[in-house]
């Protein structure tokens, strides 16, 4: 039990940041694209959402109903979610590189086992195309500050999982 009760502490203390780079696309007219961000288990399944960019400030919820334009975050798991999620949701944003740091004392990671999972990203951008990357990491960190990589092809670029001890 002390094991246990180690790891515990060692998963609260941990941080994941995350690097995305949205690259500028040049085209004749530019969205900014929705991005969805989430962790996956072994078995692909969801195990919590980190992040929900849209058009928040639309009159009526009206950017709620583009979300579904990101069809595998909202097959797996943002019809069933309730909107705006104040813990996660955000207005969406330009291109470049964007920085996010999450406490392994907050949810989703506050309660999430040891073991290997994929962060998932996915853009969907009005009058253009759509994109997931997954990359794989073990939480918590094995080793010191380790970072894995992933590539997008066209509206993601490049995004960086670091995984802080």
């Amino acid at each position: 039990t002390l094991a246990l009760a180690c790891a515990h502490w060692q998963a609260q203390a941990a941080e994941l940041g995350v690097q995305i780079e949205l690259p500028a696309l040049q085209v004749a007219e530019y969205h900014r694209p929705y991005l969805s961000l989430w962790l996956e288990g072994a078995d692909q399944k969801v195990v919590g959402q980190l992040a929900l960019w849209y058009d928040v400030k639309k009159r009526e919820g009206a950017g709620q109903k583009w979300l579904k334009d990101m069809r595998t975050w909202w097959r797996k798991a943002g019809r069933d979610l309730s909107k705006p999620a104040d813990s996660y949701s955000g207005a969406t944003r330009g291109a470049g590189t964007h920085k996010l740091t999450f406490s392994g004392a907050q949810q989703p990671l506050a309660e999430l086992p040891a073991g290997r999972y994929v962060l998932a990203a996915e853009v969907a951008r009005e009058g253009g195309g759509r994109e997931v990357v997954r990359v794989g990491f073990d939480w918590p960190a094995k080793g010191a500050d380790p970072v894995t990589i992933g590539q997008g092809q066209e509206e993601l670029g490049r995004i960086e999982v670091r995984v802080k001890p």
